[in-house]
């Protein structure tokens, strides 16, 4: 069983806590401050613990070819990379607002710090946890500066191999003992057999002392909801308010209602989950005892013989009598009564008998 850590004021994960959900706005906000409140509203009103963006300071993430690059997509939002981006990037007041926001209707906020300078604003802001987006993992000076912030950490795992998760558990465990893994597949949107929820449970025997969960880019619920059966403890899904908007996160996103039933669906599954004891339950009585089956006298039985196998059938009977598992420890024994055939064995028929107790 992982261990459990508080990953946010008051809600902590891992062992018997429910799964902790993250509802990714990133930048599916269109670069409106308006529409990202109402992104953060949905997750909240959907039953998601977590709104989450992406924060970058663009300079300090790409350099200056990058930021220069011409951008033709349908996706763009300026003729450059950087100018596309800069629609896309809010300011570090905006982000104060959208904190607050947040805080004020009852909803946990953070972000993706995107490179070394964003995870410094996002520590200044004091969000709970810091979340390390996949094209970060594999950046080991990252994540030490990160871990050294003394925060809870959610590391993605997309794009990288089964050798390097074993570096970061490494150098992220030997600063802070608070984070976990998400498996993880980037590619958008993702395809099924691309997903490998299989790892997930690499991870938890590779890694038994940390919470595992999932990240996914996939279209629908069920995937994720699959993951949570798995012993997922954080999942992440991106979120939208319609698929149709430009942006090529959004076919890969959640619509309001699909957020609604992923976090129901994913409630619904915890509860199933139950006990690993397996016995006759309450609920289970009343089906017991309209259909459960005795031992009853295949033939006439007259007082004082000695039970045999032939002697003896499984039917529902009436009055309730031995239960059909106890029909080999009938045999041999002796009748202190007459039994007509097809009457239920009791136990008040059968000589010396001893009631076993179920444990």
């Amino acid at each position: 069983m992982s261990r459990e850590f508080e990953l946010c004021p008051g809600r902590r994960i891992g062992g018997e806590q429910p799964c902790f959900i993250i509802a990714e706005i990133g930048q599916n906000h269109q670069g409106d401050l308006d529409i990202a409140k109402r992104m953060i509203r949905m997750a909240k009103d959907c039953g998601a613990d977590c709104a989450k963006f992406q924060k970058s300071e663009l300079e300090y993430k790409f350099n200056k070819k990058a930021l220069e690059r011409p951008y033709t997509s349908k996706h763009s939002w300026g003729k450059t990379y950087g100018e596309h981006k800069r629609h896309l990037e809010f300011s570090h007041d905006e982000y104060r607002e959208l904190r607050k926001y947040a805080e004020e209707i009852g909803i946990f906020f953070t972000a993706s710090g995107m490179d070394e300078m964003a995870v410094e604003f996002l520590h200044e802001l004091d969000v709970p946890f810091f979340k390390v987006g996949s094209g970060d993992t594999n950046n080991f000076p990252y994540l030490e500066k990160t871990a050294k912030k003394g925060r809870p950490m959610v590391i993605s795992s997309g794009m990288q191999s089964m050798d390097t998760m074993h570096r970061v558990y490494q150098i992220v465990k030997a600063i802070n003992p608070n984070f976990c893994f998400l498996q993880c597949t980037s590619a958008y949107p993702l395809q099924p057999e691309d997903v490998n929820l299989r790892v997930i449970s690499a991870y938890q025997s590779a890694f038994p002392d940390i919470p595992i969960g999932y990240s996914g880019h996939e279209t629908g619920i069920a995937i994720s909801v699959a993951a949570v059966a798995m012993g997922a403890k954080v999942v992440e899904r991106h979120v939208t308010l319609n698929k149709t908007w430009k942006g090529s996160d959004h076919q890969a996103s959640l619509e309001p209602n699909e957020l609604a039933e992923l976090v129901k669906a994913i409630r619904t599954v915890e509860k199933a989950m139950g006990s690993p004891v397996k016995q006759l339950l309450p609920c289970e009585m009343a089906c017991s005892e309209k259909l459960g089956k005795s031992v009853v006298a295949k033939v006439t039985i007259p007082e004082g013989a000695v039970l045999t196998l032939d002697m003896l059938t499984v039917k529902v009977g009436e009055p309730k009598g031995f239960p059909p598992e106890a029909i080999y420890d009938l045999v041999g024994q002796k009748v202190k009564k007459h039994i007509e055939e097809d009457e239920t064995i009791t136990e008040e028929a059968v000589e010396n008998h001893v009631k076993k107790v179920k444990c």
